[in-house]
């Protein structure tokens, strides 16, 4: 039953449609439903124009149709169709507007004859919308005049209205702008990236207070050609219709006004005026930083920069080295670095041109144009606080004049230099506090690694799928071919195919050969004015492509580590100039072919390392003008069974194991935008079969790998072999138990130990290192009884993990006497959190306001641990079952949310992929529970939790399972109520207190990095 309403004519009118509505139910006409909707229709504008209150007009639509709907399907929906929308003009002035698309379908415009345009099909809308969102490349004036007066009108109802465009090839038009905000009332944000940008998209949102939201998504910007006569198409999403794409379209809208790479705009601000007209008169090519623009760190500088601050907190290591690609912005990390650390700077480079950018960096994220002196080509420095110099310089000077402490951070740009005996003496005199080496290339020509410089490792090294993620790359289109080349029966050496068999098999092959020319000539545009680098197994192999493809009329030359470097400079020079077209190489991945303008890599060697496969891609993928994509040829053959297709796909995708097999299957559907992977029927199979098997790798496999490496330990043997964690403890396994299948030494068995050893997989997680001493020293023997309040809280969450069930035991001492009671499984306990608390990449620290809980942000936990940690989980209570993504800790007055990011383990589901997601790195948007409501107990707590007194607590993880098998969550820590809306589920944005790690927040976010 429908709502009485409250004005005599509202009843009469209703009335009047009850008696059509009986009248035309006797009658049998095909057409009755249109009959009657017109009558009906003519109804509904009597009322609604007697009708002053919009609420009141709103409940006699819903009422009549609800009414309608009840008598005939087909007949609510005729007249939905013809329900006109109304909106005063001026006191008692209406206009009726109809919508040239119903509100509850979906369309397609594309400015033919007899269909709207974009501009018609706005104009009929936005006179009933309640908010408008508009994200456009850029903006004319000649477009937004056209919608002047339905824009003036938004303006006069205090219509919020957003907009978001860029000064992309200087497009936008000043003045557009200013009438937006001023004439308008609209929010404006510009984006300054002008000489690229992402953002290529066109929409509108409109949203309606009734739920009938609409948007158009397609080519047009906000100009006159778009919005009227250009070949443009457009989609017209609906609530109704597609209301998951209406979700996404708001979540990623939100997502990019909260991003600090949108400014507002305001026309009164002198600044603000100046700003936009010199980026939209900027040259196309000019990339140099506005000023007075926040450098800010984009997801993957937040992961360095957190990086670098683990390693020295957590680790107390303080020479440290970041590997990451040219053009992915080390420079700005660095000086964001020393904007944390402060002191005495000594920048070295061997370069005037890189110093000179280098400080113009430093000097704009220091917000100190006076910042740094450089020493090179005859400047010298007068104060020695913050030094840009070349390393020539300071041996000229004599490095053994510096005092060794003087300088409190020395960075050391493209570290790979570091070898040359100028540098030794440098960096051997020196004693900074801190060094940071800065690199894309760690691994030299002459076989050396300057990792070997950093104890073997690196600070941190920016994996491709990231770099590619958020656009610091070239897109890369992978082809897998299979080449008929069975490697079945060639011998295996040391984790390797042996080179001289390889040498052997390919060297003079002429029909693999042929095939390589074949698909060269069908997967690149033009072979003739390709820049490709083909890596081959030996000189002989090289030399032998070479002659192949200049015979075959592609110019080519053989180069190696052995080929003078004269020589291999003037065949860099030719293949820059297209003088030839390929180099075939032989163990040269580094600066000895460093040229961005690479456009095609052949990979004509089974490449088992994985580092050795994407230094091979890394080589084509740097940005050069001109070059939209990387193309890549991967020659597959038969490969024995030891061979890891997984290792390079996995490094190329960022996926698990398990994953992955899904994503050869699918085609690999998950790429970076602009990058395609394709295997040909043939190599899919091989691929497959492959990665299957490793996933399918039996007991008796891997423990005859480990006795090949004789007694190692458990870091060791990862590395040695290529392992995982996941190799060692899926499916209950355990490092104890593959060391006695081995029959290599282990601890004396416990009672009962099988049960302990599989839980410890749950351990594979520890990264900070006060849990870490805590489960440790339980380990070795501590009693329960002999420790702090605190460490005593650490414990019980390892008593939880390892018995979420109570374990039968009387009191927590009993627990750990009985774990005790097996060495094995304490020495395996002990070495396993030492590897994954080395290993830890995030800063932990203590939750301001919960202090005394041992839950820290940015470390890593099972629900078992927080249950425990916030005294929910106890001898009388057990943490086992426990599935609910909320839990009310009545003894902390702490909510804790456990999120899901992915909520489907197999495929991309629209429909909850943009419920619980990230913002910006300090909001986080989450939907409760669906049955809650914002007047029970539950909301009201959420909603008040600061008044309250109460805590909110986030934990996320992006998959329910990993390759052991549930995955731990990440503590994103406490947070604060920003905003909410609906009802069952209610939707709240959260302000994070501390802003989530940048490789979360690329989980995350519902967008890709923007630049």
């Amino acid at each position: 039953m429908y709502e009485r309403l409250r004005t005599t004519a509202l009843e009469a009118e209703l009335a009047h449609v009850a008696e059509l509505t009986g009248h035309f139910s006797s009658v049998e006409e095909a057409d009755q439903p249109s009959v009657l909707a017109r009558h009906v229709a003519a109804a509904v504008e009597r009322a609604l124009l007697a009708t002053p209150a919009e609420a009141d007009r709103v409940r006699l639509v819903n009422a009549l149709l609800d009414r309608l709907d009840q008598h005939d399907q087909g007949l609510a929906e005729a007249v939905e169709q013809l329900t006109l929308l109304t909106r005063p003009l001026a006191p008692g002035v209406r206009q009726l507007i109809r919508p040239v698309t119903p509100l509850s379908s979906a369309a397609l415009l594309t400015n033919a004859r007899n269909e709207p345009s974009l501009s018609g099909a706005l104009k009929s809308e936005l006179g009933s919308v309640d908010h408008v969102d508009l994200l456009c490349a850029f903006v004319k004036w000649h477009g937004v005049r056209i919608l002047g007066d339905q824009l003036a009108q938004l303006a006069e109802r205090g219509i919020p209205f957003r907009v978001i465009t860029t000064t992309y090839m200087g497009a936008t038009e000043q003045r557009a702008l200013d009438e937006l905000v001023r004439r308008y009332g609209a929010q404006v944000r510009v984006n300054y990236a002008s000489a690229s940008t992402r953002l290529h998209a066109k929409a509108w949102l409109l949203r309606r207070n009734t739920g009938y939201d609409t948007a158009f998504v397609g080519s047009s910007n906000l100009s006159r050609s778009a919005l009227v006569d250009g070949l443009e198409w457009n989609v017209r999403l609906s609530a109704v219709a597609t209301g998951h794409l209406i979700d996404k379209f708001a979540a990623t809208f939100d997502s990019y006004w909260d991003d600090p790479a949108f400014v507002p705009y305001d026309p009164e601000d002198p600044e603000d005026v100046d700003r936009l007209a010199k980026a939209l008169g900027r040259n196309r090519n000019d990339t140099t930083p506005l000023a007075g623009l926040e450098v800010r760190p984009y997801p993957h500088q937040a992961q360095i920069l957190e990086a670098l601050s683990t390693e020295r907190d957590v680790h107390d290591r303080h020479r440290n080295l970041v590997v990451a690609a040219t053009g992915t912005g080390k420079t700005v990390v660095a000086a964001l670095d020393h904007a944390r650390l402060r002191g005495r700077l000594l920048f070295v480079a061997h370069r005037k041109e890189i110093l000179q950018q280098s400080r113009r960096t430093y000097r704009a994220v220091l917000g100190d144009g006076a910042f740094g002196e450089l020493y090179v080509d005859g400047e010298r420095p007068e104060r020695w606080q913050h030094v840009f110099a070349s390393v020539q310089s300071l041996t000229a000077y004599g490095v053994e004049n510096i005092p060794a402490s003087h300088f409190d951070v020395v960075v050391v740009d493209e570290f790979h230099h570091a070898e040359a005996a100028t540098y030794r003496r440098l960096l051997a005199h020196l004693r900074p506090r801190e060094l940071l080496g800065l690199t894309a290339t760690p691994e030299r020509t002459d076989g050396t690694d300057v990792r070997d410089f950093f104890g073997g490792r690196s600070a941190f090294e920016l994996r491709l799928w990231d770099a590619l993620d958020a656009d610091l790359l070239v897109p890369f289109h992978y082809f897998g071919i299979a080449d008929d080349v069975d490697l079945s029966g060639v011998e295996w050496k040391r984790g390797s195919y042996d080179i001289a068999a390889l040498e052997k098999v390919y060297t003079g092959n002429e029909a693999r050969a042929r095939t390589v020319v074949a698909q060269s000539r069908d997967k690149v545009t033009d072979v003739h004015a390709m820049r490709a680098l083909g890596f081959c197994v030996s000189v002989a192999h090289a030399e032998y492509m070479a002659a192949y493809f200049t015979q075959a009329g592609i110019p080519s030359l053989a180069v190696s580590g052995a080929t003078p470097r004269p020589m291999r400079e003037e065949a860099l020079r030719r293949l820059r100039s297209q003088e030839i077209n390929c180099l075939f190489a032989v163990d040269l991945f580094n600066e000895g072919l460093d040229i961005p303008e690479i456009d095609t890599v052949l990979l004509l060697r089974p490449t088992q390392s994985a580092k050795i496969f994407l230094q091979q891609l890394g080589r084509g993928l740097r940005r050069a003008p001109g070059k939209a994509v990387l193309t890549v040829l991967d020659f597959i053959g038969q490969q024995r069974r030891e061979f890891r297709f997984d290792q390079r796909y996995r490094a190329l995708t960022g996926v698990s194991r398990e994953r992955l097999v899904r994503d050869v299957e699918d085609g690999f559907p998950y790429l970076p935008a602009g990058s395609a992977l394709v295997l040909d029927r043939v190599a899919r199979q091989t691929v497959l079969a492959n990665v299957r098997a490793q996933l399918a790798v039996s007991r008796k496999d891997l423990v005859a790998d480990l006795r090949s490496y004789g007694d190692p330990s458990l870091a060791r043997y990862l590395h040695d072999a290529g392992r995982e964690l996941a190799d060692v403890y899926r499916k209950g396994g355990s490092w104890t138990g593959l060391r006695r299948a081995a029959g290599l030494p282990a601890a004396t068995a416990g009672p009962g130990e099988d049960a302990l050893l599989k839980r410890l997989s749950l351990l594979t997680h520890i990264d900070d290192p006060e849990r870490a001493a805590v489960y440790t020293a339980l380990a070795e023997g501590a009693r329960y009884d002999g420790l702090t309040e605190r460490e005593q809280r650490l414990a019980r969450m390892l008593f939880f993990l390892l018995w979420p069930d109570r374990g039968g035991f009387a009191s927590y001492d009993a627990g750990f006497t009985h774990l005790q009671a097996h060495p094995a499984v304490c020495a395996e306990l002990r070495e396993l959190v030492a590897l994954t608390l080395d290993q830890a990449r995030h800063l932990p620290r203590a939750l301001a306001g919960l202090q005394h809980v041992p839950l820290q942000s940015h470390a890593h936990y099972r629900r078992e641990e927080v249950l425990a940690a916030l005294d929910w989980a106890s001898l009388r209570r057990k943490a086992h079952g426990h599935a609910a993504g909320v839990v009310w800790a009545a003894e902390e007055r702490t909510d804790a949310f456990f999120v899901n990011l992915r909520k489907t383990e197999r495929d991309f589901s629209p429909t909850t992929m943009y419920r619980d997601y990230a913002q910006t790195p300090a909001l986080f948007h989450w939907e409760s529970q669906n049955a809650t409501s914002l007047a029970s107990a539950t909301g009201q707590r959420y909603v008040h939790h600061g008044e309250r007194g109460t805590h909110v607590a986030l934990f996320v993880r992006e998959n329910k399972n990993d390759d052991i098998g549930a995955a731990p969550f990440l503590c994103l820590g406490l947070a604060d109520h920003v905003s909410h809306s609906g009802e069952r589920p209610i939707s709240f944005v959260w302000k994070l207190r501390r802003e989530m790690p940048g490789d979360m927040f690329t989980a995350a976010s519902v967008v890709a990095g923007l630049s």
